[in-house]
This record gives C-alpha cells, structure tokens and sequence, in this order.
C-alpha cells in the first residue's frame, strides 16, 4: 500500500467514522440502536464512541483498500471522502 492509498484511507476511516458517531444524518440510527438495545448497551456505545467506532470502520476499510487501493473508482470515493471530513475540521476550526 503506498502513500497515497494510506492516507486516502485514513480519510475514508475519519469520515465515516464521523458519520456514524456524530453527524445529525445517522441520528435515527443511533437512537434506532439505543432503543433496540438499551442506551447502556455496548452497541449504544459503539456507535456513539468515535474511538471504538474507528476499529470497525478502519476493519471494513483496510481490506478494500488494500484489493482495490490503485484503481480510479476507489482513489475518487476516497478523496472525496477525505475532502469533506477534513473541510469539516477547517470549517469547525476557522469558526
């Protein structure tokens, strides 16, 4: 895996790491979650700890990334990906 495909990936893991643990567009499946479970259950708190989250993320991601990190599908969802998680940190730290 070289450089590129490493921190594309590292991108991709951030993003939808922040997209399953934080962002108002996965709400209702957090809450889903905690009403299925129970809100002291330990899928509650999976998908509500950003560390805990990234794991599994990273876990799904990594093998992709490895079969198909040089091809032009992945590397574009990648940067995309990594784009808007990190003009979410600039956005969030220039306010």
């Amino acid at each position: 895996m070289n450089v590129v495909v490493f921190l594309l990936t590292l991108g991709i893991t951030c993003r939808i790491t922040r997209l399953i643990t934080k962002d108002t567009l996965a709400a209702g499946f957090r809450s889903w979650t905690a009403q299925r479970f129970g809100d002291d259950s330990k899928f509650a708190y999976l998908v509500t700890c950003s560390w805990c989250t990234s794991v599994w993320v990273a876990a799904a991601v990594v093998p992709v990334a490895f079969l198909a990190g040089n091809t032009v599908a992945f590397q574009a969802v990648a940067m995309v990906l990594t784009l808007s998680y990190l003009s979410g940190v600039a956005s969030n730290w220039l306010d």
